[in-house]
């Protein structure tokens, strides 16, 4: 909707509930001329491949594992652009990821 956007909390107490978020009002007070805007109370973000994060450091990092990496040195690449494991957060459907490596490796 074009006054709406809905959102799944990812951590923090309310993990997982979903919420609504509304365009508010802004009214600057430190311009000259008064106006009202509307806008989403979100931050700007950027979202990139986990081959172009190579050799980037990252304040926060989030991983969308929805979809298996295409291969296990991937996903280490994607889990080490941060410095503390509490600013990296992981999502995948239930928690969990398909294992991609072949069962010939891991023997």
């Amino acid at each position: 909707m074009g006054n709406l956007i809905e959102s799944t909390i990812l951590s923090g107490k309310f993990r997982g509930e979903n919420i609504l978020l509304p365009r508010i009002p802004i009214i600057p007070t430190d311009v000259p001329i008064q106006f009202k805007r509307l806008q989403f109370p979100i931050r700007l973000a950027f979202a990139m491949t986990i081959n172009k994060s190579q050799g980037q450091t990252l304040k926060v990092c989030g991983l969308n594992l929805e979809y298996p990496c295409f291969s296990h040195g991937q996903l280490y690449v994607a889990c080490s652009r941060v410095g503390k494991p509490s600013d990296l957060c992981i999502y995948g459907q239930n928690g969990l990821t398909k294992n991609i490596v072949h069962d010939l490796a891991l023997r």
